[in-house]
């Protein structure tokens, strides 16, 4: 099971690579109107110029999550947390790790799935779609008279309709979902999930939501510069927002069941009652023994024990057979 895990893990990795970095999956070309005023913002300049470029983003989206759960984990293992006292476990054939160990492998591997993941459904919206970002006109450069565009209303469709670098061409077509909107959402939805559900020390009641509201902060604050550089739409940001929050909370609530530390296991000799039926909770009900079991049990040894032979007994008038 370990094996296949890495399996799936790899396929991920590739995946999300050929959609990157290779030309596997050709961008589908969308048309538009002449003169259409939401694709002639002005253009921004590379990606390396923006306030918040992918260097950075990529940076934080690394290095923020793994410092946070390193840093729970280690102060959780310290502090004596629920199932910290649990030895070896045994994860595959030959390999076998501590629970601590086996949390942060679990819960970064976890993480990382999901950051592949994440790209990979951004860019096969982009590749699918193939919607212009709000500067596509200007790196687009299109030669309205050799178009014949008459009027705004007229829409064109000739693939060939760009003059413009064809690098940035293409990197204009891609535009739905944003990809750094939702790389940033799904760090920090994570993130925060993490520090909610593990992080229950004493004093940490503002400490928690000052750390989660700055986290949502920064994951928001990316895709309004994206906005506000022509980078993005409004509903490319948004559908970012949506696709990377969701990929985190399932993650979290379906495969990493909560971030919950494993049970005890058994005490031997100690009776173990059942927690549910059918996924219902049950009850501890009192015991209350039945008289009947008290005439008739065991333990009940004065109707069994034979008459004391010092004691003379008299025949009952009752048993005499009436004549």
């Amino acid at each position: 099971m370990f094996y296949f895990q890495l399996v799936i893990m790899a396929g991920t990795v590739l995946l999300a690579y050929y959609f990157e970095y290779t030309d596997t999956f050709p961008v589908h070309v969308q048309g538009f109107f002449c003169y259409d005023r939401a694709f002639s913002k002005p253009y921004p300049g590379p990606e390396d110029r923006s306030l918040v470029p992918p260097v950075l983003v990529y940076s934080l989206i690394s290095a923020i999550p793994t410092l946070t759960i390193l840093t729970g984990e280690l102060t959780a293992f310290f502090l004596k947390a629920e199932g910290s006292h649990e030895k070896t476990i045994v994860a595959a054939d030959c390999c076998f790790f501590n629970p601590l160990l086996r949390r942060i492998i679990r819960f970064l591997g976890v993480y990382s799935f999901g950051l592949f993941t994440t790209t990979i459904f951004a860019n096969a919206g982009q590749v699918v779609t193939g919607n212009q970002t709000p500067h596509f006109l200007s790196t687009c450069r299109p030669n309205y008279t050799a178009l014949g565009c008459q009027s705004a209303m007229q829409y064109i469709t000739e693939r060939r309709a760009c003059t413009g670098n064809p690098l940035l061409v293409l990197s204009a077509r891609k535009s739905f979902p944003s990809k750094d909107a939702a790389l940033s959402v799904y760090s920090a939805v994570y993130t925060v999930m993490y520090v909610t559900l593990v992080c229950r020390t004493k004093g940490t009641r503002l400490a928690k939501p000052t750390l989660c509201l700055a986290l949502l902060s920064m994951a928001v604050l990316v895709g309004v510069v994206r906005v506000a550089e022509y980078r993005n739409h409004w509903a490319d940001v948004l559908a970012g927002y949506f696709t990377g929050a969701a990929i985190a909370i399932f993650l979290v609530t379906c495969v990493v069941s909560s971030f919950q530390w494993a049970r005890p296991p058994p005490v031997p000799g100690r009776p173990q009652r059942p927690e549910s039926v059918l996924g219902m909770p049950m009850m501890p009900l009192p015991c209350v023994e039945s008289p009947l079991e008290k005439l008739s049990g065991p333990q009940n040894t004065l109707l069994s024990l034979p008459p004391h032979p010092q004691i003379p007994t008299f025949p009952s008038p009752f048993s005499t057979p009436l004549p």
